[in-house]
């Protein structure tokens, strides 16, 4: 199957020899556009030493992603992974979760508990106030710090414009969506005042999303032939009428943002930014599917409480050539986060006991950014952060019949501190016209601190304190012989210090197992090496081409452990093996990544995309090696798009590549009801390809209609490393006016 995805992507070489020679200016370059995530100020694309891809609201708009994480997924570089329909966690290059960065507006938002496992904090994002999204492929460290090992998310949000004319404007969208999958309903308005000085914008959205079908060709593992209801004082399995509705998986969200920005004269300029995002329940889908040996099932109740993210940001900028600073930017953020988890067992003793466990963390930061022009050739940047991130976990263990609470171990340390200080510094050095040199560097300081309750664990420590410091650096090179071909190759570090969820966690991991604290952890760093190119030929065709290799040494993983000289505990009212987090691996991930956009004719254009990742795992002291969880299939897409002035049309194809049982990771072999079953009866991930239509027509010239097919076969497949199949034939109807 990999041998046919690759001569798909070739075959769009030879497609548009067969085509006439457009107009030169038919296919704007790439190299041309700007970009803000390499190194927090804006800078040409031709000037960076890395790969990178860029989301445009344009693409959103016509694609009309659901969530924020399915906008990621539009690029076809980033792989996302989803437990539930409300969740979404992006792999890029073989990491993920709280080894990617995600960032907004400048804020970082990864915070002291992102954990290894999938995460869904991207869905508080809302996709449809994104202007543009950027994906920085490769360590980030030295201009995000920790955590930036695999790349950066930089999403940039709707911004407020001024009156050019002195009296006010208004301008605005209004938008209202369905999807037949899981009968989507959403709507979004957003509007903004202009003014001589000052402007502001304001957003709504609220999306409601109902359980989810699955396609009705594939493997019968991923049906839901039953499922959990209360019958009175019992919880009972009833029979599917429809096995491919996966029955308590719906959810909804609300997302708010307010902007204000206010620019006084030529040198000053003021941004205050508001997010609110809230959802619903959100059911945990792929554990309310598991099942014990007997084919009874595990959990009559597991759902993820309301996630809550609130965020205030002050942004200063100052435009004046000083001795010290053209440019020099002041951002200050207050984020609030609140999550919870909550579950009930389907049989034993707990079975009317629900666990409850509550997560809230305050996270302030402040950025200082400062871009200084040394000479005609030479540009410098250099900043500083500080971020503090203090952690509060509750619990309690609730009767649903007589409501009797009853005390019960947290998740977290409650009063757990995160701290980051840090300094870098970059500079760019153009020698001549053609070559480019980047060299860049970063001290991080990281703090961690975690009290532990020795109420439920005799744990043989009270407090877990580290203190980690960690030198990222940077080299690039540019070389660009014409104005169409750029050259690049780059040698990079990233770390990850330890966060409050890695020294501080107790929670079952997997079913019959218990993860432990460890307070001996250390970092992990990145080395990395890539070289790539993006080359544009007789102004129709442009190939972008990156090779990459990166180790993570002193890797955290997950491995047995004891607990006061105990291989086992019992955990919620069962025995558990115990497990931790440990600096017992060296990880390494080697892949390619290639696209190419043809310009067949005025209007129709050929894009495709091809990901192809390998990895291992290897334990240091056995030697043994294993596949890496995070490392996504082959995957890509091949796309047809027809534009005419009201008009646009898109046929394109995603597919991704088989994972054998040989090839599939130890930690989601151990979550084989999530997989299909091989001619052998074990788990591996099938390839599977969808075929797709959309339209978008505007009839006047502030209406847009949005029509699409997704998945046309009706295809049952599920994403590697997912606990939810994805939607299976999906007609999509957007209405959006711009006024």
């Amino acid at each position: 199957m990999k041998k046919l995805y690759i001569c798909i992507f070739i075959l769009t070489w030879y497609i548009p020899a067969l085509a006439q020679e457009p107009a030169a200016d038919t296919v704007k370059s790439y190299l041309d556009e700007v970009v803000v995530s390499a190194n927090r100020w804006e800078q040409n694309v031709r000037e960076v030493a890395g790969l990178l891809t860029k989301i445009s609201a344009r693409d959103v708009q016509f694609q009309n992603p659901q969530t924020a994480a399915d906008l990621l997924g539009l690029s076809q570089q980033v792989f996302i992974q989803k437990s539930q329909l409300g969740g979404g966690s992006p792999m890029i290059r073989g990491f993920a979760t709280n080894r990617v960065m995600l960032v907004v507006d400048g804020v970082r938002m990864n915070n002291a508990i992102f954990r290894g496992g999938n995460l869904q904090n991207v869905i508080s994002l809302d996709p449809n106030v994104i202007r543009e999204s950027e994906v920085l492929f490769g360590p980030g460290s030295v201009m995000y710090g920790s955590d930036a090992i695999g790349g950066v998310m930089d999403f940039h949000t709707l911004q407020p414009k001024l009156s050019e004319t002195g009296k006010m404007t208004v301008n605005g969208n209004v938008l209202t969506r369905y999807a037949s999958a899981n009968s989507e309903n959403t709507a979004h308005a957003n509007v903004t005042l202009g003014f001589k000085k000052i402007g502001f914008t304001t957003s709504f959205t609220r999306g409601v999303f109902d359980d989810l079908r699955m396609g009705s060709r594939g493997p019968d593992e991923y049906t839901r032939p039953d499922y959990q209801v209360r019958d009175g004082a019992n919880d009972i399995a009833v029979p599917n009428p429809d096995p491919n509705v996966q029955v308590s998986s719906g959810y909804s969200q609300t997302n708010v943002m307010q902007k204000v920005y206010f620019k006084p004269n030529a040198s000053w300029e003021l941004s205050y930014g508001f997010h609110f995002s809230e959802t619903s329940d959100v059911p945990r889908y792929d554990r309310l599917i598991l099942k014990n040996a007997a084919g009874v099932f595990t959990n009559a109740e597991w759902y993820y409480g309301p996630q809550k993210w609130t965020m205030h940001a002050l942004t200063a900028t100052h435009t004046n050539a000083t001795l010290l600073f053209d440019r020099l930017r002041l951002t200050t953020a207050y984020q609030d986060y609140t999550e919870s988890r909550h579950n009930r067992n389907f049989t034993g003793g707990n079975r009317n006991r629900i666990t409850e466990r509550f997560e809230n963390v305050e996270a302030l930061s402040f950025n200082l950014d400062i871009d200084k022009q040394l000479s005609t050739n030479t540009s410098l940047f250099y900043g500083a952060e500080w971020v503090q991130n203090d952690v509060a976990s509750t619990s309690q263990r609730r009767d649903i019949v007589t409501e009797a609470i009853t005390p019960v171990s947290t998740r977290y340390p409650n009063g757990s501190v995160w701290r980051s200080a840090a300094a870098y510094v970059s500079l760019r050095h153009k020698f001549n016209d053609r070559w480019l040199l980047n060299a860049s560097g970063r001290y991080s300081d990281v703090y961690t601190y975690a009290p532990f309750d020795l109420t439920f664990f005799p744990f043989p420590f009270s407090e877990a304190t580290l203190n980690n410091g960690a030198f990222n650096g940077s080299l690039g090179a540019v070389y660009t012989p014409d104005a169409n071909t750029k050259i690049y190759g780059n040698l990079s570090t990233g770390f990850r210090a330890p966060n409050v969820d890695d020294i501080g966690k107790v929670f079952d991991s997997q079913p019959g197992t218990v993860l432990v604290p460890n307070p001996d952890l250390q970092p992990e760093y990145a080395y990395n090496a890539e070289v790539g190119a993006n080359v544009r030929l007789a102004n129709r065709v442009t190939v972008d081409v990156a090779a990459f290799y990166t180790r993570l040494d002193n890797a955290i993983v997950r491995g047995n452990f004891l607990f006061n000289g105990q291989d086992s505990i019992v955990y919620d009212g069962t025995r558990s093996r115990v497990i931790a987090l440990q600096n017992t691996s060296e990880v390494t991930v080697r892949g390619v990544q290639a696209s190419i956009r043809a310009e067949l004719m005025p209007g129709l254009t050929l894009f495709s995309t091809l990901n192809l990742q390998q990895g291992e795992e290897r334990d240091p002291e056995t030697g043994q090696i294993f596949s890496p969880t995070h490392i996504a299939p082959t995957f890509g897409t091949t796309q047809l798009t027809y534009r005419r002035a009201k008009w646009m049309v898109m046929a394109y194809a995603n597919y991704n590549g088989e994972i054998s049982f040989e090839n599939l990771a130890v930690t989601e072999r151990a979550d084989a009801h999530l997989y299909a079953r091989d001619s052998n009866g074990q788990p591996y991930a099938p390839a599977w390809t969808t075929l797709n239509l959309k339209g978008s027509y505007s009839p006047i010239k502030y209406f847009t209609i949005d029509a699409g097919i997704e998945n046309i076969a009706d295809t049952r497949y599920r994403p590697y490393s997912s606990g939810i199949s994805a939607p299976g034939r999906n007609f999509i109807v957007a209405l959006r006016a711009r006024f």
